[in-house]
């Protein structure tokens, strides 16, 4: 076992600008407070010497074949001895000789420490070193749907410089490989429940001049909400599901007995778009228990006693006997509609009659349909593996 406290992992794709003032920075801060640590850098492929100038400054370089920010720092944090891993980037924003902050706070016992540059948090921000879609729209917005949605107790979502112990990165099984490494790391500490603390920094402007920053605004930002959707069933398809299913049950209730509000008559059309938000939601509504009952079997999420509960209540054999219900009544009702086309001699209709049976029983068969499928698949997902 090492006896080394501390691992600092630099992701490098191309720094030699900034590199060397990044490790220099570092080994001061290691020497002025006599710690037991080590310099990693995580080379992703670079060209412009940046491996050799690590080697130079007698850091411990690991060369990390597979493209990506994720990647790179799976290497080396992989490489890392230390009880503490701190992760920074490469170029001279985040200021190394800031460690020791981070490792005062984690040694209060919390499982990860994230730094934070907005001044909400208590950072600073020098002139120049964030853009201002960044500073004002992005940053902000994307941190606080992470309050909202995942509970994370940080201001900075987007802050790259954070310490956390090796023995919780251990336990988090990440997966993502880009730039949603970062955000994984913090959506999945604050599901699981770990102490997390938040800390703040000064970010400076970045110090390369060879080549423009690796992060790309609209990209990297769709890339962070698709993986806070992906994370999130209960709001990508619970919410919307259930919101459609409402106002389905509300365009029913209006439709059905013909009610009528000044000049507007709610009809047979009305109840054909309510059957329409009724069965795109609870086929949202269905997808949400897919998705949450896949993540907990497969450790992307942690157990959920909700989910427990509802199975306590809703199984498979609840849900034939159910789906047997729905496709009970809705084949009565078309059969009703059929058996009134014959006695008028298969001639014209009144749809504005036939079409309240015929609407509600082409419905609730297939709900009854989705529901049978559905009992089936969910309990197929929720075998344990071995």
């Amino acid at each position: 076992m090492s006896d080394l406290e501390l691992s600092i992992v630099m992701p490098c794709l191309d720094e030699a600008d900034t590199l060397e003032t990044c490790i220099r920075k570092a080994q001061r801060a290691i020497q002025e407070h006599n710690l037991r640590s080590e310099i990693i850098v995580a080379d992703n492929g670079s060209t412009d010497g940046s491996r050799d100038i690590a080697e130079k400054c007698g850091a411990k370089v690991v060369y990390v074949a597979a493209k990506g920010y994720g990647h790179a720092l799976m290497g080396g944090i992989a490489a890392a001895q230390g009880r503490y891993v701190l992760i920074a980037d490469a170029d001279d924003s985040y200021d190394f000789l800031e460690t020791p902050k981070f490792l005062e706070k984690i040694r209060e016992g919390y499982d990860l420490v994230q730094g934070c540059r907005l001044p909400e948090g208590g950072g600073v921000i020098l002139p120049g070193a964030m853009p201002w879609s960044h500073r004002w729209i992005g940053n902000p917005l994307f941190s606080r749907l992470s309050r909202w949605w995942f509970r994370t107790p940080i201001h900075d979502i987007y802050c790259g410089m954070r310490i956390f112990t090796r023995e919780h990165y251990k336990s988090l099984n990440q997966r993502c490989t880009g730039m949603e490494f970062a955000t994984e790391m913090i959506v999945k500490s604050s599901l699981y429940g770990a102490k997390i603390a938040e800390t703040p920094i000064t970010l400076r402007p970045d110090g390369r001049t060879s080549h423009p920053p690796h992060l790309k605004t609209l990209r990297d930002g769709w890339r962070t909400l698709r993986f806070f959707m992906m994370y999130s069933p209960k709001w990508l398809f619970l919410a919307p599901g259930m919101l459609l299913v409402t106002l389905g049950l509300i365009g029913y209730g209006l439709a059905l007995p013909a009610v009528q509000v000044g000049d507007i008559i709610f009809d047979a059309h009305t109840l054909l778009f309510a059957s329409l938000a009724i069965l795109c939601g609870y086929q949202a509504i269905l997808f949400a228990i897919f998705t949450k009952t896949f993540a907990i079997n497969e450790g992307l999420m942690p157990e959920d006693p909700r989910i427990s509960k509802f199975f306590d209540v809703v199984n498979l054999e609840r849900g034939l006997v159910l789906s047997a219900a729905a496709l009970l009544v809705g084949l009565a009702l078309l059969l009703w509609a059929v058996n009134v086309w014959r006695l008028t001699g298969f001639g014209r209709l009144d749809y504005a009659t036939t079409m309240r049976w015929v609407i509600p029983g082409a419905t609730l068969t297939a709900l009854g349909f989705q529901t049978m499928l559905s009992s089936f698949f969910v309990s197929i997902l929720g075998i344990k593996r071995r």
